[in-house]
């Protein structure tokens, strides 16, 4: 496969009024390969934004090298940007337009078919909606607008930030179809999102970025069974003792209730004989696997918001006021 993005070594730093530098993104690394749904996860403030928007040349990094296409970004973006969509945070549009004017203006402003406005409000399902005013639209309504602006150019590449903000769970759904559709048809798809099951059942790849720096990567399956530890929820009458008869044969047993978690289980059929041959007859025996987000909360901290470091590596406390911070070299803003 050939990288359709590469980043190495990206470090921004922002500004605040208040409290001076701060780094952002620490170092960061990012593959992503053609023809890949590629999962983007981190928790809030952990650097996910800014490294999308130093990738598209809306701030200016640091340093570190990124390239899209080949092409070094954001020096020769403009060679390649005619096969990048892309929606960042969440884009403003004018709320008494329709989203077919709006779409049509995107268009024509970017030189891509008219007939393409049509196509992109039928695959987000806004094809019945499209004449109405966007202010008269839901939450959930805009963000697809949003993501048929990214569909005008029929991109090669597809990134998209939290694409199911505001969506119901119907929505949701067609988000994720729309993503497998658009991938079957060879479009590289790199997204972001904090819905970790969502993004389980449609990336075949993921990159973790915590405190500003990749803490796992690569295929999903292979970063799940990383933290496999083997175990299986066992329910049996006695759950005391059985715990006590699969220690006898070095295997780790808690009783949880009125079961028991069993650890390092290479063959299940050790626990139900030891158990069987104590009188012990197993009701349940299932084996507990890991899912993307308890992998996640393992690697970034369970319920913890990261705060940009100031640059001597100390963060800003939980109640910071100034929280908000100003890039002193932004070179764009989100469209």
């Amino acid at each position: 496969m050939s990288a359709v993005i590469e980043i190495e070594g990206l470090r921004k730093t922002f500004h605040s009024m208040r409290n001076g530098r701060r780094v952002a993104v620490d170092g960061f690394d990012l593959l992503v390969e053609a023809g890949q749904v590629h999962g983007f996860l981190g928790p809030n403030g952990s650097g996910k934004t800014t490294t999308l928007r130093a990738l598209l040349g809306l701030v200016r990094a640091d340093s570190g090298v990124m390239k899209v296409f080949g092409e070094r970004s954001p020096e020769l973006l403009p060679r390649v940007a005619g096969r990048v969509g892309a929606i960042v945070e969440s884009p403003q549009f004018f709320g008494n337009f329709t989203g077919h004017r709006t779409l049509r203006l995107l268009a024509r402003a970017g030189d891509v078919p008219i007939s393409r406005v049509d196509e992109a409000l039928e695959l987000v399902g806004l094809r019945d909606r499209g004449d109405e005013r966007v202010k008269g639209y839901s939450l959930g309504m805009k963000q697809r607008l949003a993501v048929a602006s990214a569909l005008l150019k029929d991109p090669q590449l597809l990134i998209l930030d939290e694409p199911a903000n505001g969506l119901d769970p119907a929505g949701i759904r067609e988000m994720r179809d729309l993503m497998r559709t658009l991938a079957a048809a060879g479009v590289t798809v790199l997204v972001s999102s904090h819905i970790l099951g969502e993004i389980q059942l449609i990336c075949d790849h993921v990159t973790i970025i915590s405190r500003g720096r990749r803490v796992a990567a690569g295929r999903v399956d292979e970063v799940l069974a990383g933290y496999d530890r083997q175990e299986f929820l066992v329910r049996v009458a006695e759950p005391e003792r059985a715990a006590e008869v699969l220690q006898a044969v070095e295997l780790t047993a808690a009783v949880d209730g009125d079961a028991l978690v069993v650890s390092g289980v290479t063959d299940p059929t050790i626990v139900s004989r030891a158990l069987g041959e104590q009188g012990l007859w197993v009701g349940e025996l299932t084996p507990l696997r890991p899912d993307l987000e308890s992998v996640f909360l393992e690697l970034t901290g369970a319920g913890h918001t990261w705060m940009p470091r100031q640059v001597d590596g100390s963060e800003l406390p939980a109640d910071d006021e100034d929280r908000a911070m100003i890039d002193l070299d932004v070179r764009g803003v989100d469209s």
